[in-house]
């Protein structure tokens, strides 16, 4: 497994890491005993870069990660575990914003370690701003917990240029947590530039666009109950129709190159630099070994161009969240 670096300050890790979201929530129902399998055989693959966040059913994603860790061969040593935490949930699953006060950061640490059974989060970040609280204070407040020693690095999720900027001014920024895929390209203009200028590394998450790019979606398919899908502009009715041609012109360019459509989209964000880590949200062992085999991918100019061919920029119909998710993006203002 190729290794690289976060950033200029952060951990070095795995050239592609694994999104465990999908594992607890948000995706519908998902098997835990494959779940942990699948965790298992990405340490063995020599994955290192673990991404979880508190709010993941309700704490369970970060149960599951400490239940795969602790009966894993490699263990939590090889782990690089990072962390999205601030979400406020009720009793019934709704949502009540991000909370980013510095007593909430301590509160949601302390529940965190006890979830993962570690005296340490690699990378901890607040999953979306709190637009009540500056910035400066919540990064402020994890930096004191990187000196007690409880968080190792700091890292941001969906932020803006100038958030970046802000954040950076206080403490060192590992990485920048943040949907990127050829779906997905909103981050070149600004973001990914200011991102490079402050020495901050990119974790892309969402790279197969929640399946829509992994070459396995159908326009028949059926979202089951807690598949937030079912909501998604780019899931839905005629976007969903131009999408899965967009994916049908990009599988011409996989086939080409004998690889699948889930391979070339991946291998297309890893092309895009060497201070950006692909986050993978494999659900299943079979999922995660195509996923793997986008490291052996090498894609030449005319090839990347191709595959821009196929899905350019700004294609995509419908937005990446609802227009109530859309809001709390801050990197989308």
């Amino acid at each position: 497994m190729r290794t690289l670096t976060l950033g200029s300050t952060g951990p070095a890790v795995s050239a592609l890491g694994l999104g465990c979201m999908g594992m607890s929530a948000f995706y519908g129902a998902a098997d835990d005993t494959e779940s942990v399998a699948t965790i298992h055989a990405a340490l063995d693959a020599g994955v290192t870069l673990l991404d979880t966040g508190d709010f993941y059913g309700m704490g369970l994603n970060e149960l599951l990660m400490r239940d795969a860790l602790r009966s894993s061969s490699q263990g939590r040593d090889q782990a690089v575990i990072s962390v999205k935490f601030g979400a406020l949930r009720d009793i019934d699953g709704g949502w009540g914003g991000y909370d980013g006060r510095p007593a909430a950061v301590r509160n949601f640490l302390a529940y965190s370690l006890n979830r993962l059974g570690t005296d340490h989060v690699d990378i901890y970040r607040i999953a979306r701003v709190d637009d009540q609280v500056p910035i400066e204070e919540t990064v402020g407040a994890i930096a004191e917990q990187v000196q007690a020693g409880r968080v190792r690095h700091i890292g941001l999720s969906e932020v803006g240029a100038d958030t970046l900027r802000r954040a950076a001014s206080v403490a060192p920024i590992a990485d920048l947590q943040i949907e990127y895929s050829l779906f997905s390209r909103g981050i070149e203009e600004d973001i990914l530039p200011t991102a490079r200028e402050l020495g901050i590394g990119i974790t892309a998450y969402g790279v197969l666009s929640r399946g829509l790019l992994s070459g396995h979606w159908t326009r028949d398919r059926a979202t089951g109950a807690g598949d937030f899908r079912g909501r998604s502009p780019r899931f839905s009715g005629e976007n969903l129709d131009r999408n899965l041609a967009l994916v049908d012109a990009l599988r011409k360019v996989a086939e080409g190159k004998g690889v699948t459509v889930a391979q070339a989209a991946i291998a297309w964000v890893m092309s895009r630099g060497d201070d950006i880590v692909p986050l993978i949200g494999a659900r299943r062992r079979d999922r995660l070994a195509e996923s793997l085999g986008a490291l052996d991918v090498t894609l030449d100019a005319a090839e990347l161009a191709a595959i821009e061919e196929a899905v350019p920029a700004g294609a995509a119909a419908g937005s990446r969240y609802d227009a109530h998710q859309m809001a709390l993006l801050d990197s989308e203002r």
